[in-house]
């Protein structure tokens, strides 16, 4: 009876390791940091997609705007930055941090620039959707991201999560209603939609060095016991300052 116990459990463990199909660790670093570019035609396609993103908001087209989602380069800088952070590689880090950071800046003008110029003035349902975060998208954005990793660790090249990853965890729509809010002077739009946008990027950020921690990615240099606890103390931190908003957001929604 034990080792029949001890099959199953064994059978179970394997069912979710993530180490059985895992890419190697070069090949990894090489995808995720690869996806993390911010090139000239990143650059290129991230105008062209937030152009997209902010029409489909404007004429309350959902197709349209999954169509931006899924072609947006954004989220390689999150992963790219999330490796960088798991690899203590932080000269990396601040290089991605750098590059996501534009990416924010260029996105939110070139929707800016849209909405300026667009004769429809009064925000659409698709607009206000994103202005309202809760817990819920917490969750999204965090299974989402583990959804995004273990799709880009893994051994066969071929990647069928990242477009529904991109499609779920919505970081253009966001992106798109500051600048509709910037735009128009909404600046209450604007407050709910940056908050949207900075949780879905952080927990995504977050899950993903979770997976990349599990998965024993290689460390450039080597932290003193105290310094990762200081560091596991800070992403404590940030988890509950960022999060708790939404949770109160829920809390009102249920009274």
């Amino acid at each position: 009876m034990d080792y029949h116990n001890e099959t199953i459990r064994e059978k179970i463990r394997k069912a979710f390791s993530l180490k059985e199909d895992s890419a190697s660790h070069e090949e990894i670093r090489k995808r995720l940091l690869d996806g993390g570019k911010v090139t000239g035609t990143n650059m290129c396609v991230l105008v062209c997609a937030m152009v997209i993103a902010s029409v489909g908001l404007n004429m309350s087209s959902t197709a349209v705007i999954i169509g931006a989602m899924l072609i947006s380069p954004i989220m390689g800088s999150i992963l790219a930055s999330a490796f960088a952070s798991v690899s203590a590689d932080y000269p990396l880090l601040k290089n991605h941090m750098t590059g996501f950071g534009l990416q924010i800046a260029i996105s939110i003008t070139a929707a800016a620039l849209y909405f300026l110029l667009s004769p429809v003035k009064e925000p659409t349902t698709e607009l206000l959707a994103r202005t309202s975060p809760t817990f819920f998208d917490v969750l999204i954005a965090f299974f989402g991201g583990i959804a995004g990793i273990i799709g880009q660790t893994r051994e066969d090249k071929v990647n069928t999560v990242i477009p529904g990853v991109a499609i779920a965890t919505a970081l253009m729509p966001p992106l798109c209603t500051c600048g509709y809010s910037i735009a128009n002077g909404r600046w209450d739009m604007l407050l709910g939609a940056g908050y949207l946008f900075i949780l879905n990027a952080y927990f995504i950020f977050l899950s993903a060095s979770i997976i990349l921690s599990v998965l024993k990615i290689p460390k450039t240099g080597e932290l003193t016991e105290k310094q990762w606890r200081r560091h596991r103390l800070r992403m404590v931190r940030n988890t509950i300052i960022i999060a708790v908003p939404s949770i109160v957001a829920v809390y009102y929604m249920v009274i």
